[in-house]
């Protein structure tokens, strides 16, 4: 039997990093599949990521809330991650980044190049944003840092309400807003690169909200490759604010400027999927967020995704998920109940609201 290697995620540490959430990413990534197994089947199993922590000498690095943090590895090391997180930074907003984490900036330029995600939580966007890698692009940040960035780096298109921003060539630039969202960076790249299962059973293990970032949302982009077609990259973009129109392949093959026996197979070979395929499966990714969170009913949610034929739209759903809309929802949706009732307030308008799905190229 083949044991695939651990999948490599660099943890960026520097004198304003934040060593909750640098070590709180760490955690989480290391103990994934690995305490689920422990925990449910007394068993040990080999966790398929491999975090580390990277400074810039690999010495060991005093964080800025005093924090004593252990570096696994120097940039000098050439580490080569398969992906890098870049966590929050305490500094202040209005203080400009300057020159002093260039040589990391560098670095990051690098590993994006080689073909590594790069990734931030909160205030790390600003270091990410350093890169120049964001220009053109959608991003997101804490919501008090992101006056600054945008009157900074004014080509990206910073969006403080966004609690998670996949952006760029594969959506190989993730960023995470304001907060804990952090846990919504560490399910996304779980999800993206080990599987839908594992990033919901450490929301279940670690008692995260995953109602508005649900990993379920991102069951298609496992194991995800670079998108190295920019034509049918800017079509992705477009179906996945767009899905619900009611031509959406029309639409993209049009956008493309190829013809449309052309666009369908340039579209397959660089998703995996066929157009209209690739349309239903961002219509029923978000059908499973509006099932999981909210109490719409079943044709509501088929005419919210895009589906004027709630019959078509069961069967459909039926037919990709192997559930009803219905057995879905009380399936999946007891989690949030559940979510609500700890809290013991109602967070039904937060919960219910959706997150756009952007699936992956093919692997």
């Amino acid at each position: 039997m083949t044991v695939e290697p651990a999948l490599r995620v660099a943890l960026v540490a520097v004198p304003a990093t934040t060593a909750s959430t640098l070590m709180g990413l760490y955690d989480l990534l290391a103990g994934v599949r690995r305490d689920w197994h422990m925990l449910l089947h007394g068993a040990e199993v080999t966790a398929p990521i491999e975090p580390f922590v990277v400074s810039r000498d690999g010495r060991p690095l005093r964080c800025a809330n005093g924090v004593l943090v252990e570096a696994h590895a120097a940039i000098a090391d050439d580490p080569r991650p398969d992906v890098v997180v870049i966590t929050d930074l305490a500094i202040p907003p209005w203080e400009p980044l300057g020159e002093r984490y260039d040589l990391e900036a560098d670095w990051l330029r690098r590993c994006h190049a080689a073909g590594a995600t790069l990734a931030s939580a909160c205030s790390g966007a600003v270091l990410l944003a350093r890169t120049g890698l964001l220009a053109g692009l959608e991003g997101t940040s804490h919501w008090g840092y992101c006056e600054a960035l945008q009157r900074d780096y004014p080509d990206t298109r910073w969006q403080p309400e966004r609690a998670l921003v996949a952006a760029g060539i594969g959506q190989r630039l993730v960023m995470a807003g304001s907060g804990t969202s952090w846990h919504a960076l560490a399910l996304f790249l779980i999800a993206r690169f080990v599987g839908a299962e594992e990033a919901m059973q450490v929301a279940r293990l670690n008692l995260l909200d995953w109602s508005t970032t649900s990993p379920l949302a991102y069951a298609a982009m496992a194991r995800t490759a670079q998108l190295a077609d920019p034509v049918i990259a800017r079509c992705q973009e477009w179906a996945a604010e767009h899905y619900r129109h009611e031509a959406p392949v029309a639409t993209m093959v049009q956008m493309s400027g190829l013809a449309e026996r052309s666009f369908s197979r340039r579209f397959a070979q660089a998703t995996g999927h066929a157009p209209l395929e690739y349309v239903h499966t961002l219509r029923l990714e978000e059908a499973k967020q509006l099932l999981e969170s909210g109490d719409l009913p079943i044709e509501a949610v088929a005419f919210e995704v895009g589906y004027q034929d709630a019959s078509f739209f069961g069967r459909l759903f039926r037919r990709k998920v192997g559930l009803t809309p219905a057995q879905y929802r009380r399936r999946f949706g007891a989690l949030a109940r559940r979510l609500r009732d700890v809290s013991g307030e109602d967070a039904g308008d937060e919960l219910a609201r959706p997150t756009t799905t952007r699936l992956s190229p093919r692997p």
